[in-house]
């Protein structure tokens, strides 16, 4: 039966994955970025200034709605996790480091992606029953395409549900048992056998955390990532900084790697790996695994924010793709290629190389403080995909009833999360995240005229100066 699963998912997901859609993610974004002009660079430093400055501006949220602080840290929460230290190193073990640069290239057109989404989402977003502002790809297709393309908002919330129990909960639990493993067996191999108790113990501990915050809604779920995020992205990037300080002789050849290894992959990794297409794709999926530009979940966070602007609330999705891909993506490769750690080149990698890099740097008890920053990430991803979930559920069944049961399941793939090989786990995530973005890039494609529009006269009214 396994045998079979896997040879289905292989084969779907080589074909999502495949040359069609990398023609069709980058040509989205590049479309989005010509009709605006390129915002995403033309406009980086006002992005940074509006996003930054918001961050520290205190502001209570009114009924059904989160701060718009609140909402880029549930977006955040959701973006930035496994994928940052699991993905990365996936990535640079099947696709050589060249992978990197590709990632940001992804990450470039993917500033202007999220602005798009996030964009579409504040403006053609509505109220439930509850008075909660609801939005993301369903909303803005139901409202913004009309009923004619209905069958793609379904499309989208059925595998935004399928998804999250993937992307969202089980890889990310599977993770932190894996660092929780990793920290164990550095103190000593006899501690083995205790290992599939003690993740038993840790998925139903997770499982029960994460029914707490989900089940008391929007405003609890906001409250929890604003906090927990800046702490777990600024633990994180210290601790890798200093990886890349205390190896800086070793730099400028890593530098050297990512950027030849992009257009000559078999010359940095052995011949292991000599497609420049399989380092291309691994360095985009990765990409959008982590970032989410394309899939347009992140919007569906945003369009509970508090905010009567919707291009200035996109300019948090400029500035996410920039924090989640450009900065802490980088560090994670930073630490595995920095610290000069073995990549098995051609074999599955995962956190644990992640890991491998911090402990040969710091020494053997980097790997609890690993492990915590980990178990961050990876908690803060399943907080923000549970939202997602429950939008996408209660968008199929137009009723807020079917969210509570929805949000017990949810949590309960924890426990299943925790005792499922981590391979086949990444391997489905990445087709689901495929499946999502199909609907979700049509109608970006349809509606980037809208986009354009809003853009231009946001910035060409008084909006923009405020």
């Amino acid at each position: 039966m396994l045998e079979t699963i896997t040879a289905v998912n292989q084969a779907v997901n080589s074909f999502i994955w495949g040359i069609p859609a990398m023609v069709c993610i980058i040509g989205v974004g590049l479309l989005l970025s010509v009709r605006t002009g390129f915002l995403q660079l033309r406009k980086f430093p006002y992005a940074i200034k509006t996003t930054i400055g918001r961050i520290f501006r205190k502001k209570d949220a009114s009924d059904g709605a989160m701060t718009p602080f609140q909402a880029v840290c549930t977006a955040l929460a959701a973006t930035v996790g496994t994928g940052n230290i699991a993905g990365v190193a996936g990535a640079i073990a099947i696709g050589g480091p060249g992978a990197v640069f590709w990632m940001w290239c992804s990450a470039l057109l993917g500033m202007c992606t999220k602005f798009s989404e996030v964009t579409l989402a504040v403006h053609f977003r509505e109220r439930n029953k509850n008075g909660e502002l609801v939005g993301g790809p369903m909303y803005y297709i139901k409202n913004g395409l009309g009923s004619r393309w209905q069958f793609l908002a379904v499309l989208y919330s059925l595998f935004g549900v399928l998804t999250v129990f993937g992307t969202g909960n089980a890889t990310q639990v599977n993770t932190i048992v894996t660092a929780i493993d990793s920290a164990l067996l550095a103190y000593g191999s006899s501690l083995n056998s205790i290992l599939p108790t003690v993740n038993l113990v840790v998925g139903v501990v997770v499982a029960m955390m994460v029914a707490m915050v989900l089940l008391g809604g929007v405003k609890r779920i906001g409250s929890v990532t604003e906090k927990l995020v800046p702490f777990m992205a600024l633990f994180y990037v210290v601790l890798a900084l200093g990886v890349v300080v205390i190896n800086y002789r070793r730099f400028p050849a890593v530098l050297a790697s990512i950027v030849g290894g992009a257009f000559d992959p078999q010359a940095f990794t052995g011949g292991t790996i000599g497609s420049i297409f399989l380092s291309m794709q691994k360095g985009v999926s990765r990409g959008i695994f982590s970032n989410e530009a394309g899939l347009g979940t992140g919007s569906i966070a945003h369009a509970c924010a508090d905010t009567r602007k919707p291009v200035k609330q996109g300019m948090f999705g400029i500035f996410e793709v920039f924090a989640d891909t450009i900065v802490i993506c980088t560090l994670t490769a930073m630490v595995i290629l920095c610290s000069g750690v073995p990549v098995g080149y051609g074999s599955a990698a995962g956190a644990e190389l992640t890991i491998s890099g911090f402990t040969a740097t710091y020494g053997g008890w980097s790997s609890i403080f690993t492990a915590v920053a980990l178990c961050s990430f990876a908690f803060s991803t399943i907080i923000g995909w549970g939202l997602y979930g429950s939008r996408c559920i209660e968008f199929l069944f137009h009723t807020d009833k079917v969210v509570g049961p929805f949000l017990v399941v949810y949590s309960f793939v924890s426990i299943l999360g925790a005792t499922v090989d981590l391979g086949l786990l990444w391997s489905i995530a990445d087709t689901f995240n495929g499946l999502m973005s199909i609907p979700n890039l049509m109608a970006l494609l349809l509606l980037s005229g809208t986009v354009a529009k809003l853009t231009k006269e946001f910035f060409a009214g008084e909006g923009a100066g405020k």
